[in-house]
């Protein structure tokens, strides 16, 4: 066990930043002072903590030094202007932003996945997305055994991966929309609107989970792609994503086949999946849903059967908590790993 850190926590009021900080005292993680930074609307209030009462600081003027580790759930804007000034301080920063997650300097980093690349950090470290983080807890133990080739990926996102504000979202149009559940039958319902979601989630299925780039294709789904072939470093892999938002609160689940270097028997998929850490399968007595994944760190696999129209290949469904795995309790993992407090 490590000695103490003193651990900041950037953006400690929003929803990743609240779970990083209710993780943080359920692991009993090494901490001899806590920080809590957010913008200046938040500065000022006062949150008790397992470690007493903590004064939220105003990020833009904060000083930080004298920090050892600091969780960074503030958006890709903030963390680019304030997570190497947290660096250069001394700090060594797990950023859960894309900010950083594509430089080649910065590892980017699923515990239990590539723990090993933590190694050599120049004390900035990236969170994958919480899409990412859930599938390659499934297809990681399956990769090293046979080699992925070709992934088909298609994720039903939660709306807490927009944050609080997603989650208000959804509750709103849930109540305006279900006053004329005859319109939602016939047609005729009128559209709550909302500035987060380019078409209503309540009582829907939205198609676009992010925002379009290039080739017609999504920042999360691109973010798919290019975050799998980093973490489990194989730049050829082909990667077909679609990334969806269901109006569900907390839990991302995600349907995938998989075809490796060599043909997978079902048998082989079972038994990898049921000893990798951190993941917990499913029979075919139960199906994994976002409602069981809420609030549990495992990842649940279930539906684990042979490909039908091509042999040899493997589909799942993978399901877990984006506030926990997805986000805040990757994050103390990596910082675990980076103090070795649990090595």
């Amino acid at each position: 066990m490590s000695e103490p850190q003193r651990v900041g926590i950037v953006g400690a009021t929003g929803a990743v930043g609240t779970t990083m900080r209710a993780i943080l005292e359920e692991r009993d993680f090494p901490l001899a002072e806590l920080r809590l930074f957010a913008s200046s609307r938040s500065a000022g209030r006062e949150i008790a903590t397992r470690w007493g009462s903590v004064i939220v600081e105003d990020l833009d003027v904060a000083d930080p030094a004298g920090i050892d580790v600091a969780l960074f759930s503030a958006g890709g804007t903030r963390s680019r202007q304030h997570a190497p000034r947290f660096a250069a301080a001394g700090a060594t920063v797990i950023d859960n932003s894309s900010a950083f997650r594509m430089d080649p300097g910065v590892p980017l980093v699923v515990a239990d996945v590539n723990d090993h690349a933590i190694d050599g950090n120049r004390g900035i470290i990236a969170n994958p997305n919480c899409t990412t983080m859930v599938l390659l807890m499934a297809a990681a133990p399956l990769h090293r055994a046979a080699g992925l080739r070709r992934l088909t990926a298609t994720s039903y996102q939660s709306v807490s991966g927009s944050g609080q504000t997603g989650i208000r979202v959804l509750a709103h149009e849930l109540e305006v929309l279900g006053k004329d559940q005859e319109a939602l039958v016939e047609g005729g319902w009128s559209d709550p609107g909302s500035d987060v979601y380019a078409r209503p989630i309540g009582y829907n299925v939205l198609p676009h989970a992010g925002s379009f780039t290039e080739a017609g294709y999504t920042d999360e789904e691109w973010k798919l792609v290019n975050e799998t072939r980093k973490i489990l470093e194989a730049p050829t892999i082909a990667v077909e994503p679609t990334c969806v938002r269901v109006p569900v609160v907390v839990g991302h689940g995600i349907a995938a086949t998989m075809f490796f270097d060599r043909p997978m028997e079902i048998s082989e998929a079972l038994a990898l999946l049921g000893g990798a850490p951190g993941v917990t399968v499913w029979g075919d007595d139960r199906v994994p849903t976002p409602l069981d994944s809420a609030g549990i760190d495992e990842v649940l696999v279930g539906r684990v059967r042979a490909t039908l129209g091509e042999s040899g290949g493997i589909s799942l469904w993978a399901v877990g908590d984006n506030l926990r795995k997805g986000a805040a309790l990757n994050a103390v993992q990596l910082a675990e790993l980076a103090v070795g407090s649990f090595a």
